[in-house]
């Protein structure tokens, strides 16, 4: 018996699913319900460093292609890339080293075709690169971007 109830729920949904595929199923059209996604939304990638280097690592070169192939054909209005560093070395080498990451990413980016009116290049050094503890952050030895996309107009 309840094989014989299985088989009929089966062909029960099997009925209301071949309802969806005409297009004008019981649900009305499937164009009107179901939106093409757009890659042209705002995004927010990192792009890292070699300790003391400002020059583009080929993670970093992938990380940049894949974001502006993401967003190509967009409406790029603003990018923010923020160069950072960490705590080893002087405060004043480190806000020059977090300026040229900032820099070579930027100009990265404006190789893959971004409009160049729209960046807004800042560094802050090693500044917060010290925890509570007194311990270094590492990790900040990278470069923030922040874009914002839009479809295109």
């Amino acid at each position: 018996m309840k094989r014989v109830l299985g088989l009929a729920a089966v062909l029960g949904l099997g009925a209301i699913l071949a309802g969806c595929s005409g297009g004008m199923g019981m649900f009305g059209d499937r164009d009107a319900l179901v939106a093409v996604p757009t890659t042209c939304t705002p995004k927010r990638f990192e792009v890292y460093f070699a300790e003391g280097e400002a020059r583009l690592t080929p993670a970093a070169r992938e990380a940049i292609g894949m974001t502006a192939a993401q967003l190509q054909g967009c409406d790029i209005r603003a990018v923010q890339v923020l160069g950072l560093a960490d705590a080893s070395g002087g405060s004043s080498a480190n806000q020059s080293l977090s300026e040229r990451r900032a820099v070579a990413v930027a100009e990265a980016l404006q190789g893959a075709g971004w409009p160049t009116p729209a960046f807004d290049v800042t560094a802050v050094g090693d500044e917060g690169a010290v925890t509570a503890e007194g311990t270094q952050e590492p990790m900040r030895r990278r470069t923030e971007v922040l874009v914002e996309a839009m479809p295109p107009r």
